[in-house]
């Protein structure tokens, strides 16, 4: 089954990184964020992914073409027209990714469209380059086949952007930096979809996913939602990503299962 995953935004609110690289480039720990949302469905036997590219997606493609390189020592001799010998630390993946340009300046839903010709099969997943989670992502396709809709979408809680915390008598009794709060779900990304999904989309580069598609979809009754109670986190601020990171260092990611 793909997982298509969207990667051409241009992430104007991270300014601070996006400037110099596309924001699924940006790092967590020493790798990009892609690599982590893909490590998540990889983790669950989906490893057949298709990047949507848009701005600055050659150092996308760039990455994928030195992966191997990148993530492992290697000997280069000089001697022999620059033959390279890797030798392997353990990080090469089972992937097969498909890098599909689908212009840079085209909405979700144009670049989902795009890349219709790349799905062979009933059912595909569909995720944002900028968001990870702890999701059972086997347990969201089950939830997906059994009620037979065309779509499902990942309702999510999202981090508050402040310290919440209950009094009594003026005495704080319980103080947590930053909960998942208990708001109103939101779109978390993490979708599954079936090919029918396609006849409410176009290719033309103002088609945005999230509006007139999901809505009419929706308003047919064939869209579903998914409560994934667990930890989800965009990236949208830097702070943001600083958050993650921290996580990371402090060698405790809530979203990693792999």
């Amino acid at each position: 089954m793909k997982v298509v995953i969207l990667c051409g935004g241009k992430g104007t609110r991270l300014r601070e990184e996006t400037e110099y690289r596309p924001k699924p480039m940006v790092k967590i720990g020493n790798k990009p964020i892609l690599w982590h949302i893909m490590k998540i469905y990889s983790h669950y036997g989906f490893k057949d992914f298709i990047i949507c590219l848009g701005y600055k997606g050659d150092m996308i493609k760039e990455y994928f073409l030195n992966y191997e390189i990148m993530n492992n020592d290697f000997t280069i001799n000089m001697s022999s027209q620059g033959k390279i010998d890797i030798h392997s630390n353990n990080e090469t993946e089972d992937w097969s990714v498909t890098l599909a340009d689908t212009g840079e300046d085209a909405q979700t839903g144009a670049r989902v469209k795009k890349v219709e010709k790349y799905i062979d099969g009933d059912t595909f997943m569909l995720t944002y380059g900028d968001g990870v989670a702890r999701i059972d992502i086997q347990d969201l396709l089950k939830f997906h086949q059994n009620h037979g809709k065309i779509g499902t979408m990942t309702g999510v809680h999202p981090s508050s952007r402040f310290g919440e915390f209950s009094i009594e008598d003026n005495k704080i009794t319980r103080f947590s930096e930053k909960p998942q709060t208990k708001a109103d779900l939101i779109n978390g990304g993490f979708f599954v979809f079936n090919t029918g999904f396609f006849d409410y989309l176009n290719d033309e580069d103002q088609c945005i996913m999230e509006q007139t598609p999901l809505e009419n979809l929706a308003s047919d009754g064939n869209l579903m939602l998914y409560h994934n109670k667990s930890f989800w986190q965009c990236v949208d601020t830097y702070r943001e990503l600083e958050n993650l990171n921290e996580y990371w260092k402090d060698n405790n990611p809530p979203w990693k299962v792999w």
